[in-house]
């Protein structure tokens, strides 16, 4: 397995975890778009349609137009409103004298309005003169065109309001009941501006849209843009507004009549004639009402030169004419950008991060839209603004319950859900009596070596490799979780012992072919424990927690046992590590209750057969359990840290009961009393500190102590405790290495150690006699002569007979210890002992 192997199943993973912020985003967008269809967001995009009109830059006025407006001012120097016949007809004389291309009098006339009615009717009667007539319908009876007047130049008024009042539609033409077509204001002014130049026709490709030169009139629908379920009555189209207020040259109707007007402003263009009087009422709201505070409506004159316009322009100038998706783009519009939403709030966690990157893709939503707009498509904007918060909200919500039960590195179920799937699994076997399942608990062994020899990274990459090759293995209705840093738990389902081993053996040969990380193989083992569950007699007290706990007491009973190994769950394996809990609890609260004690056993020069110290070795009264040897609790102080203190207390005690002898007996040689450190107490930074004080404290001399280190310890970090060993024998302590022969330590370091005895395992001496001068006597005899080529003397440790004694004699060892002298004794009869003067 390969680092890139382990990459792609990165890349797999999180592939697979797309997919729910995928389906989230899909949900959210069939969601967003049946709240659109019933008009739930109209009103909201509406007013986003607004917001980008606004934004759009102004064009400024179209030099095709002039509008003659009729202010309030000119309603009061005239004296009346309605403005009389003769005056409209005046105005009509003498804008005819500068040449207008086509007037179009924006003024209902259907009734006289005296003086001048025939004057009026003549002017009328040009052939450039365009007037307005308000159709008919439901809830009004209309408004006729003046008498006289041709059909074709008469057009209705057009303007369209939205539920909101807001003029954005353009209505270009209806169907009237005879079946005839009648054309609105605006178009027919339009056409009879552009006769010689550009006629309208029936596109070729759409059915019922109307191309006018290369502009194509794209009729709305009932869901076009934003709008859902609209009025959709005749040929409408969205208006696109040239500007705010300057869409064309405005002069007054009394300018005209006193000749104070250009004639240039005429010649060849339109001129539009209306009111622009708040009082006449002839005003609308458009997108740029909110903006504006003295006159927020626009007046019908200034609307109908905002059409007029946008006609002249898509069909002389090509600038575009708005255009609308269809509904499947709308929808894949919305799904993309709710995707967007749902694809950061997963990859992003980080809640300041992912605000910042869901800002800039609302923002970009906003650019983008925009951008269409400003080309001439209105595409909806609130729907994928919403579609990609909902999304991401929802996703990230989601985001948070799924790393709440997943391992954030291999996309594994947690510890949690595990349990869970475990109480479901209990859950199915009740009632049931066939069904069986196994829990395996799986932990690398040696894993920590990785991740310090090759880093977290390769270690990481490692742990996604092992899944591949577990995922490989179980079946499809099995779960694999990651319930640690190294461990893993394998629910199978439906299997019994035999199964459950089975699975195990392929486990451990699925890992046997090594792992390629970082351009180099690494061979990786693992510990496994099995317990079954669905035993008819145990479903209705199984718990899952209890399961995964048997799983993990079987598992550190396969690694004590050794590497790549399993062991199947028993009721002992419980018993034991409860015990061990029950004693971890104890040993904690046995330093302060005082339950430790001291024997020593003394250790005797061979030469001369008398006691020439004693080693310390501490003992644990329990005050229920009696005497524990240290076998039993020593292992589990070294695991637990309990080690360092109850160290120091026994190197404390020993000083000071050597000192207590001293004065008691006066030796006239002084006695050596030899204390073990562990290998934590080894790693103290301050220990030499601490014996020091130690000494200081109970005044014992630094000669007469002996500090002995079993060789692991100090292979560990060769370097480092050659620093320390040489710091205590500046102290003027006696040094000495426990258990020789046992460890793998290396000759050419054992030279640089400033130890002073060599203390020979009693596993070699308690096979002298029955080899003679087999291997053991020739190891022995080996370590001898190299401790005195060193300047070291020798401990026999383990002499229980006269054989071995005289053995060791006859090899040069000089000192020995061992039953056979005496075992370990309780102070008083250490005391004792020393008093009658024993000799060997």
């Amino acid at each position: 397995m390969s680092v890139a192997t382990g990459l792609n199943l990165s890349s797999q993973n999180r592939r697979v975890r797309i997919w729910p912020a995928m389906l989230v985003g899909a949900t959210v967008t069939l969601l967003n778009m049946g709240v659109r269809q019933l008009g739930g967001l109209q009103s909201w995009e509406l007013g986003s349609f607004d917001s980008l009109v606004r934004l759009q830059p102004a064009s400024g006025p179209d030099p095709r137009l002039l509008v003659v407006a009729i202010s309030e001012a000119d309603i009061q120097a005239l004296g009346r409103f309605p403005i009389s016949d003769k005056t409209i007809a005046q105005t009509l004389t003498k804008l005819q004298k500068y040449q207008p291309k086509v007037i179009g009098l924006d003024l209902y006339r259907d009734l006289p309005q005296a003086p001048g009615h025939q004057e009026l009717l003549a002017a009328l009667k040009a052939p450039n003169v365009v007037a307005i007539e308000q159709l008919s319908d439901s809830e009004s009876p209309g408004v006729p065109a003046p008498p006289g007047i041709p059909r074709d130049r008469v057009g209705f008024n057009d303007f369209v309001l939205d539920p909101d009042g807001v003029v954005r539609r353009n209505l270009l033409s209806v169907s009237q009941p005879d079946k005839k077509i009648a054309l609105s204001f605006s178009v027919q002014v339009a056409l009879l501006y552009l006769k010689d130049r550009v006629q309208q026709k029936n596109s070729p490709v759409h059915r019922h849209q109307t191309n006018w030169g290369k502009a194509e009139f794209v009729p709305l629908t009932s869901n076009s843009g934003g709008y859902a379920n609209i009025d959709t009555t005749g040929y409408q189209i969205l208006l696109k507004y040239r500007s705010g207020k300057d869409v064309a040259r405005q002069v007054s109707i009394r300018q005209v009549l006193k000749g104070e007007i250009d004639p240039s402003w005429v010649k060849d263009k339109i001129v539009l004639i209306g009111t622009t009087a708040p009082s006449t009422r002839d005003l609308f709201l458009t997108p740029y009402s909110p903006v504006k505070k003295q006159t927020p409506k626009m007046p019908g004159v200034l609307l109908h030169a905002q059409m007029l316009s946008q006609i002249l322009s898509a069909v002389l100038d090509g600038r575009s004419l708005f255009w609308v998706w269809p509904e499947w783009a709308e929808i894949l519009w919305n799904g993309a950008w709710a995707m967007v939403g749902g694809v950061l709030a997963w990859r992003i966690q980080h809640p300041a991060r992912a605000g910042l990157a869901g800002g800039a893709a609302l923002m970009g939503l906003l650019g983008i839209s925009f951008g269409i707009f400003t080309g001439g498509g209105w595409v909806p904007l609130v729907s994928p603004a919403l579609g990609l918060v909902v999304t991401g909200v929802g996703v990230s919500a989601y985001r948070k319950l799924y790393d709440a039960f997943h391992d954030s590195l291999t996309g594994l179920p947690n510890r949690d859900l595990f349990v869970d799937c475990l109480g479901r699994a209990i859950a199915n076997t009740r009632g049931r009596r066939s069904y069986l399942f196994a829990v395996l608990f799986l932990d690398l062994d040696r894993f920590k070596v990785i991740n310090d020899s090759l880093g977290h990274l390769v270690g990481d990459e490692l742990l996604m490799a092992v899944v591949l090759r577990l995922r490989a293995i179980i079946g499809s209705g099995d779960t694999v979780a990651r319930v640690g840093g190294d461990d893993f738990a394998i629910l199978v389902r439906n299997v019994d012992v035999a199964s459950a081993v089975d699975l195990a053996t392929r486990i451990h040969q699925a890992l046997i072919v090594p792992f390629e990380l970082k351009g180099q193989e690494v061979f990786v083992t693992a510990s496994i424990g099995i317990a079954l569950g669905g035993e008819p007699a145990a479903t209705v007290r199984e718990q899952p927690e209890h399961l995964l706990r048997d799983a993990h007491t079987a598992m550190y009973r396969a690694k004590a046992l050794g590497t790549g190994r399993y062991q199947v769950f028993n009721a002992s394996m419980h018993a034991l590590a409860v015990e061990r809990l029950q004693l971890e609890t104890d040993l904690r609260m046995a330093l302060k209750r005082r339950e430790f004690l001291l024997h020593y056993q003394p250790f005797v020069s061979l030469a001369s057969g008398r006691i020439i110290g004693f080693e310390a070795l501490v003992r644990w009264q329990h005050p229920l359990r009696g005497l524990i040897p240290p076998m039993k609790f020593i292992p589990v102080a070294e695991e637990t840290g309990a080690i360092v203190p109850l160290g120091e207390w026994v190197l404390e005690e020993a000083c000071r009961q050597l000192r207590l002898w001293e004065e008691m007996f006066g030796f006239d040689r002084a006695l050596i009393m030899s204390v073990n450190l562990s290998g934590k107490q080894f790693a103290q930074p301050d220990l030499v500190d601490r014996i020091q004080v130690i000494l200081e404290t109970t005044g014992l001399s630094a000669e007469s102590l002996k500090l002995e280190i079993t060789e692991s310890v100090v292979m560990d970090d060769v370097e480092s405790a050659i620093a320390v060993l040489k710091q205590m024998k500046a102290l003027n302590v006696k040094l000495g290495i426990d258990d020789f022969g046992t460890g793998y330590s290396s000759l050419s370091y054992l030279s640089r150690f400033p130890t002073d005895t060599l203390k020979v395992d009693k596993s070699f001496v308690g096979r002298m006699e029955i080899e003679s001068e087999g291997e053991n006597v020739a190891i022995v005899r080996t370590i001898v002569a190299l401790a005195h080529a060193l300047g070291m003397d020798v401990i026999a440790e383990g002499v229980e007979t006269a054989a071995q004694l005289a053995r060791l004699r006859s090899i040069g060892c000089e000192y020995g210890q061992g039953y056979f002298f005496a075992k370990p004794l309780p102070s008083e009869a250490a005391t004792a002992l020393m008093a009658s003067d024993p000799q060997w």
